[in-house]
């Protein structure tokens, strides 16, 4: 990722202030950007999160496997600073979130089970993904509950009949799968499948610069990616 980002920084025409390694602060880079672009660890973010906010720069982050604390950590950040906080930045996976959500309000979850099937390459370490999870709170918004009362992950054994109304998630890895996601709805008498497949990791890059060109001079506020396409 942080070699397509330097590539389509680049191509956008627009200056690059520099980088980190691994272990390396963010402070100086953050005082010398307009913005920066944080594809890390869940371990640096709310780190990165006080180094942004006392340098008052954007702040563009796609680290996924955050945990309640590091989200928080995220929205404090954002009424100081814009943030744009998105689990993908593929314009394709903006739509379908979109699509996930009015389709879920459509469907009845007494009539129709969610169920959201992802698969990465063998190297990813948090499941499900964040893409994942997106869906499901997508889904969770469109039927006006919150995802982690419905939320089931990891079936094993003899896990007794589904529930009614709550959301399924399996993860599978293996080789080097840049990411796939299914949304299913299954009902009775039909099925629905929500599908997007990344063949290339320079999408979520692409998409990254964009949402950094949109937010430099934004107000303070946790923005997504429908904001950057203008859905919102």
């Amino acid at each position: 990722m942080g070699r397509l980002l330097v590539e389509e920084v680049a191509v956008a025409g627009c200056p690059l202030s520099g980088g980190t390694r691994s272990g390396e602060t963010l402070g100086a880079l953050a005082a010398a950007s307009d913005v920066v672009v944080d594809f890390t660890r869940a371990s640096a973010v709310q780190g990165h999160a006080e180094a942004l906010v006392t340098a008052g720069t954007a702040w563009v982050l796609g680290t996924s496997g955050l945990s309640a604390a590091d989200e928080a950590a995220v929205a404090r950040a954002a009424t100081q600073i814009p943030v744009v906080y998105a689990a993908n930045f593929s314009a394709g996976v903006t739509l379908v979130l979109a699509l996930a959500e009015r389709m879920a309000a459509a469907l009845p979850s007494a009539q129709y089970d969610a169920e959201i099937l992802e698969m990465h390459h063998r190297q990813k370490v948090d499941a499900p993904s964040g893409t994942a999870i997106a869906l499901g709170r997508a889904v969770a918004a469109g039927r006006s509950v919150d995802l982690a009362d419905v939320m089931q992950s990891g079936r094993d054994g003899h896990t007794g009949a589904r529930q009614t109304g709550a959301i399924g998630f399996a993860a599978l890895r293996g080789g080097q799968i840049v990411g796939e996601h299914s949304l299913l709805f299954a009902g009775a008498d039909e099925q629905i499948i929500l599908t997007h497949k990344a063949f290339d990791r320079r999408t979520f890059a692409s998409g990254a610069v964009r949402a950094a060109l949109w937010v430099a001079g934004r107000p303070a506020g946790l923005y997504g990616m429908r904001d950057v396409l203008g859905l919102s």
